[in-house]
């Protein structure tokens, strides 16, 4: 009979669901990035426009951090082993980070101290061939809308396509701006050019606050969100037997990747075996019903009656 002494059990999952569809639109997005780059990069030579500098730049950003995140896509599936128990999920989050600070920030800055002296001085840049330079920035909208369509299209998305989604949109929104830029410099007002350079360095510098800041918190033991929290105790309450929970808490280890452990109260007086089905039966249940990869469940004895 269980009285007075706690059951443990533990599992581990491993997510089964298909990350192909992902993996390809985020292996589609470097592909693109790095052509657009070296586009990006000639036609500035060429055309001597700054907002061409400065996408070609973000661009060159952009490749980092879509190559951390599809690094990450395909770490997420490595199992856990002796030396990461929790599997190698979070990498994900320190290399968003590093590109974040090391980078991002970087490129923002030198950006920020390129354009701000031409703007104050009125420096009268040498603009040559500009109807190329707006053939460049439209052709690159219309190229990085090709992988954007293709992580639109997905039916389920994780968290490491919801990243490389708003930073596609983020581009989108960068070079609309330099390209209206160079549309008004070649009006004959050449301060658009500085000043289109800077709101791209400003996208891109909120975008680095903004990934330090999101990943950081995943760092140092993000919780899966109330809902998720809410979903997974509903889940263990439904199973017969289940008095109580208690000792309840859950952490992201990864993208789409929850560790949770808890303890559940059981009727005092049953067997240690039919607690132990108990505990079974629970852990079957979340890990076929909530987004836990990771779950650790103690059975106790119910409180309170003799």
């Amino acid at each position: 009979m269980i009285d007075g002494t706690t059951a443990a059990a533990t599992s581990l999952a491993t997510p089964t669901s298909s990350h192909e569809g992902e993996t390809r639109a985020l292996r589609l997005a470097v592909i693109v990035y790095v052509v657009v780059f070296g586009i990006k990069l000639a036609a500035y030579y060429y055309t001597g426009v700054m907002a061409l500098l400065a996408e070609g730049l973000h661009t060159l950003s952009d490749i980092f951090v879509s190559g951390f995140l599809l690094v990450a896509a395909h770490w997420s599936r490595k199992r856990a082993d002796e030396v990461h128990m929790f599997g190698y999920g979070r990498a994900q989050y320190v290399g968003a980070i590093v590109a974040a600070t090391l980078f991002v920030s970087f490129t923002s800055f030198e950006l920020y101290r390129e354009a701000i002296p031409r703007l104050i001085s009125h420096h009268e840049a040498s603009h040559d061939n500009l109807p190329v330079a707006v053939a460049v920035l439209a052709i690159s909208m219309l190229v990085a809308v090709w992988p954007l369509v293709a992580l639109v299209r997905q039916k389920k998305r994780g968290a490491v396509a919801k990243a490389q989604l708003m930073e596609l949109v983020n581009d989108q929104l960068g070079l609309l701006a330099a390209l209206l830029g160079t549309v008004v410099v070649m009006a004959g007002y050449p301060s658009a050019d500085p000043i289109a350079a800077l709101v791209v360095a400003t996208i891109i510098g909120v975008n680095g606050i903004n990934l330090f800041r999101e990943n950081l918190s995943y760092l140092v033991g993000r919780s899966p969100g109330a809902a998720v929290m809410a979903q997974i105790e509903a889940t263990v309450r439904s199973v017969e037997g289940v008095k109580d929970i208690h000792r309840f808490r859950a952490q992201m280890i990864g993208p789409d990747a929850v560790h949770a452990e808890l303890h559940i109260s059981v009727p005092r007086g049953i067997s240690i075996e039919e607690a132990d089905d108990i505990g079974k039966e629970v852990t079957r249940r979340v890990f076929a019903d909530t987004p836990c990869t990771d779950f650790a469940i103690h059975v106790d004895p119910e409180r309170g009656r003799s």
